[in-house]
This record gives C-alpha cells, sequence and structure tokens, in this order.
C-alpha cells in the first residue's frame, strides 16, 4: 500500500504536508485503537462470562457484568467512534481550507483531552468506584469522575468540530469531497447531540443520579449519535471505494444527498424538549421515530453501488484480496444484517443487542478499511501487505455476524438482554444454542478485532521507517 496509490490519497497527503497536521491525525489514531484494545478484553470476558459452561467455570464477580459492559459499551462505541469522528474532522479541516486551518491550538488540543477523558472514564471502574447504570446509549458508572470524563470527551471534540466549523470560505482550498462532506455534516449533528444532552441536564437539574437519570440524560443525544455514527460510515464508503476501485461506484450527489437527508431528520431533535412533556412516552417515541430515517439514505447509496458494479461485469476481476475493499463490502452486508434484524426486536430480549451489534459492527468495519487504506498510509505508515489483513477482516465480519445470529435466536427463545450466568435462566434449548453461537462468534469476532489492533498499533508505534510520502 503505497503512500499515493490514488489521486485521493495523494490529496489528502498534500494536505497533510504540515507535521502537525499528521501528528493530530496521529493522536485521534491512538486514541481509537487503544479504546479499542480495551473494549475488545472486556469484549470477550463479557462473552465467556455468558457462555453456557464456561459461565460455570469461572466464579465471575457479582459486580462485573454491570461494570465491564458499562467500560466495553463506552469505549467500542463512544470512544471509538468519536477518536474515528476525530480524525475525520482533521483531515477535513486540513484539506477544506487548503492546509492552513484556523484555530490550530483547538485541533492540537482534541486528541489531548480526549486522552485524559478516557482515564477518567476507565478509573471509576478500576477503583471498583460508583455504581453502573446499563441504561441505552450512553451506560454509566454513577461516579463524578465518569461524568467529568464525558464532559472532557464532548469537549476534547467539540474544538476540533469548532474549527472545521469556522473555516472561512475564503479559505477554501479544495473543493469538498465526500469525507470532507461526512466530517461537516457529522460535526452539524455532534452540536445538535450536545444540545439535547444539555437540555435534558437542564430537566434534570437537582436530581439525584441513578438509571432513570442517566437514561433520561443520554436518551436524545445518544439517538443523535446514530446519526453521526452512519453518516460517517456512508462517507468511508465512498472513500474506500474511491481508494480501491476505478471510477466512481457511490455517486457523488447521492452520497451528498444521503449526508444532507440525514442532517435535516437529525435537526428538529432539539425541539422535542419544547413540544414535548420533559421525558414523557410521546418525547421517547419521537426520538425513536428519527432512527426509522437512518435506512432510507443508506439502503438507496448501497444498491447504487451495487449496481454499478453490476453495470460493470466480471465481478472477479473486482479487487477481493485488498482488505480495504473487502472492508467495505462486508461492512455493506453486516450493516445490512443489522438492518434485517432491527425489523423483529422489542427491546426486551437479546434480539436487541443483534441487531444494534451487526449495526454497529458494519460501521466499524468501514472504519477499520479508513485505517488500513487512508489513515496510516497517510501518516507514512500503511501496512505491510499481507493474507493476515485479508484475515482480520473477514474474522471480524464472519465472528460478528455469528454473534448477532446467536443473539437473535436466544432472544427469540426467551434469552434476557444485559443479564449474565445464571441469571439468563437458559433452560431452553434454542436459547442455549444461540448464546453457545454468541460466544463462539464473539471469539472468532474478537480475534480479528486484536488482529486488527495488533496490525494497526504496530503499524502506528512501531519503529518501521515510515514510507516516503512524496514518492507516487
Amino acid at each position: 500500500m503505497r503512500a499515493h496509490a490514488s489521486p485521493l490519497l495523494a490529496s489528502y497527503g498534500d494536505a497533510l504536508a504540515d507535521p502537525a497536521a499528521r501528528s493530530e491525525l496521529r493522536g485521534w489514531c491512538a486514541l481509537a485503537i487503544l479504546s479499542l484494545a480495551v473494549a475488545g478484553v472486556f469484549a470477550l470476558l463479557l462473552a465467556l462470562s455468558r457462555t453456557p459452561g464456561i459461565q460455570a467455570w469461572v466464579p465471575w464477580p457479582a459486580a462485573f457484568f454491570g461494570k465491564g459492559l458499562v467500560v466495553h459499551v463506552v469505549f467500542a462505541f463512544i470512544v471509538w467512534f468519536l477518536a474515528v469522528l476525530g480524525a475525520f474532522l482533521t483531515l477535513a479541516a486540513w484539506r477544506v481550507a487548503g492546509g492552513r486551518p484556523p484555530l490550530a491550538g483547538a485541533g492540537r488540543a482534541g486528541p489531548v483531552l480526549a486522552a485524559i477523558a478516557c482515564v477518567l472514564l476507565f478509573v471509576p471502574a478500576l477503583l471498583d468506584r460508583g455504581e453502573p447504570t446499563l441504561n441505552n446509549y450512553v451506560p454509566a458508572i454513577i461516579d463524578p469522575l465518569y461524568y467529568a470524563g464525558l464532559g472532557v470527551l464532548a469537549l476534547g471534540l467539540m474544538l476540533p468540530v469548532a474549527r472545521l466549523l469556522a473555516a472561512p470560505v475564503a479559505r477554501l482550498g479544495l473543493p469538498p469531497d465526500d469525507l470532507s462532506v461526512a466530517a461537516l455534516g457529522a460535526a452539524v449533528v455532534f452540536c445538535l447531540a450536545l444540545v439535547c444532552f444539555g437540555l435534558a441536564y437542564g430537566n434534570l437539574a437537582g436530581q439525584t443520579p441513578s438509571f432513570a437519570f442517566n437514561e433520561e440524560l443520554f436518551w436524545g443525544g445518544g439517538h443523535l449519535l446514530q446519526f453521526i455514527s452512519t453518516i460517517l460510515m456512508v462517507g468511508a464508503w465512498s472513500t474506500l471505494a474511491r481508494l480501491t476501485l476505478a471510477g466512481e461506484v457511490f455517486p457523488a450527489r447521492l452520497v451528498k444527498g444521503a449526508i444532507v437527508f440525514l442532517i435535516l431528520c437529525a435537526l428538529p431533535a432539539p425541539v422535542f424538549y419544547f413540544v414535548f412533556p420533559p421525558f414523557a412516552a410521546e418525547q421517547t417515541l419521537a426520538f425513536s421515530g428519527l432512527l426509522w430515517a437512518l435506512g432510507p439514505p443508506t439502503v438507496v447509496v448501497a444498491a447504487a453501488g451495487v449496481l454499478v458494479l453490476g453495470r460493470r461485469g466480471k465481478p472477479a476481476a473486482l479487487p477481493w484480496r485488498n482488505p480495504v475493499f473487502l472492508s467495505l463490502v462486508l461492512s455493506v452486508g453486516v450493516f445490512a444484517l443489522g438492518g434485517v434484524l432491527g425489523m423483529f426486536i422489542d427491546g426486551a430480549d437479546t434480539r436487541t443487542p443483534a441487531h444494534y451489534h451487526a449495526v454497529i459492527a458494519g460501521v466499524t468495519l468501514s472504519f477499520m478499511g479508513l485505517f488500513l487504506g487512508l489513515f496510516l498510509p497517510l501518516l507514512g505508515r500503511a501496512p505491510r501487505p499481507g493474507r493476515r489483513l485479508n484475515v482480520l477482516v473477514i474474522a471480524f465480519a464472519a465472528g460478528q455476524t455469528l454473534a448477532c445470529i446467536g443473539l437473535f435466536i436466544a432472544g427469540g427463545h426467551g434469552a434476557p438482554r444485559k443479564v449474565a450466568g445464571a441469571a439468563q435462566g437458559l433452560i431452553d434449548v434454542g436459547a442455549i444454542v444461540g448464546m453457545s453461537l454468541n460466544g463462539v462468534g464473539a471469539l472468532i469476532a474478537v480475534t480479528g478485532g486484536l488482529l486488527f489492533i495488533w496490525v494497526a498499533g504496530r503499524a502506528l508505534f512501531g519503529r518501521v521507517p515510515p514510507v516516503d510520502r512524496t514518492s507516487a
């Protein structure tokens, strides 16, 4: 993978010629990889604690599952996604501003503050502080340090968001590509999410933190975080296609239209705090209804890409041995699986985590492709080509697919969500089979994830001489 294997990569390479830009990008990449490492370890421990047979061999502490799940979710679904958002914001700011973005200090401070936030988020669990609450979207540990960590993380992202939004038109460098448009769209929705969190906190002022407190605090803004990840994934799909395939696969107007559509659907969210009674059922359902907007644009974009490739014919000629292309194809497939599973959930059993784990895995696969094909090559540290790159992508996708199907089968036989061990009440054969399949799939997925962490981490932190970024 040479640094300038495509015009798009060359364009970003020119925009990031300043060492400060590459340092900023490296900071976000490091944070993303380390967050995945923490999440992966806890994912394996959590899966083992729920796997029939193994759960009886190990005397899991009573409080382990709750806090372990909080740590896993926050680092896998919050820190990881927001760190990738930070990388998007960095690339977009330097490219759109022609290598001279405003508010340089904001860019440098972003990854530093986010790293401090990670320490604050992890310490309460490490020191056995606080009570875990397994609320939706942003599960929490009731401890001042944990809440401070979330606040510092928000600030760490808001600084590069503000820098990108402040880039004056007069200093416009290159026309924004799909990745830059995705970064701009995600930046707007991130601001909306913070407004929702702030409005919810204002309505909760004076109340003692509890499960209900955290559920209401993070419900509205948490829904908008799903819009952010979807916008970034759509931008990633287009970028991965441009990096690996000749010509336009995902029509640029369609991609930009999908992103604009998602922004417009997210805009009414803060208004829900004024038109509905605070935290009433009507408001809750209004936020839930927003998520239906995520499906149509992703389906349209994915279908358009499939049609374009279909018209070209010769599927055997596609770069199946390229891990970046594999990440793209498997991302679309696993995300689609999550969408189908989501049509059968009711929130009470493991069919719900089956849905969102598949959706999140689809997003993660697109981000893994960006690391292998864009982020690391721009830093002059592209991983060495080899079969192991394909293996890690396939293992992660296959493992997540098996795990999600297992959760869906178990949920269909009554297996409850957010519990482990004997509390699962696994008596039905279908539930036992499903949770066993989930354990096997989780082991395969974690293996693929750990391989990715090893490969990306070794490339990013290793002493391998950087690739010459100016070579063709």
